[in-house]
């Protein structure tokens, strides 16, 4: 056998191997959020949340990030807290306006991912509470917030649309 077959055979060997690696990578790179398109970067133990004030670090699982144009994030200790400063940025980022928003990403409860807000399914009244209090309870299904409803006595299911201040307000 030439040198040059040899070669060629164990390529051929080794080629199911990397597909699958480069499979595995494109799969763990696109899994960092729920919206592929977005990378979605990890809080630092100093990034606070612009409403409450508070080390959002310190609860990996209520994470919630808006992310802008320009690259910059916004970190939440839970979604009650993103909803207040969604409606009211001037308020808590006068220099940021929902035009600069480019995603605005919650945490599934049962998956603990990210997921595109937009798209969630909230429940609300609950008896399970996020690090500020009672909370809108995120979720990627609709199947999934009704087991959760029943599960855990929440009082109704809503979309990001539904969600408005009052309903926040009522949370508080």
């Amino acid at each position: 056998m030439s040198i040059l077959y040899r070669h060629w055979i164990r390529g051929r060997a080794l080629l199911p191997i990397i597909l699958v690696i480069i499979c595995v990578c494109l799969s763990a790179f696109a899994a960092g959020s729920g919206d592929s398109n977005l990378l979605v970067p990890k809080p630092a133990a100093k990034d606070k949340c612009p409403v409450c004030g508070m080390f959002v670090a310190k609860y990996p699982d209520w994470v919630m990030v808006v992310l802008f144009r320009e690259g910059s994030p916004a970190f939440f200790d839970g979604t009650k807290d993103m909803f207040k400063y969604l409606f009211n940025i001037k308020r808590y980022d006068p220099a940021k306006k929902s035009e600069d928003i480019k995603g605005i990403l919650v945490k599934d409860y049962y998956r603990v991912s990210f997921i595109d807000a937009r798209k969630a399914w909230y429940v609300i009244g609950s008896d399970i509470y996020g690090p500020m209090g009672r909370e809108l309870i995120p979720l990627e299904h609709e199947a999934d917030a009704r087991e959760f409803l029943n599960d855990h006595k929440g009082r109704k299911i809503l979309r990001f649309s539904e969600i408005t201040p009052e309903v926040v307000k009522s949370l508080d």
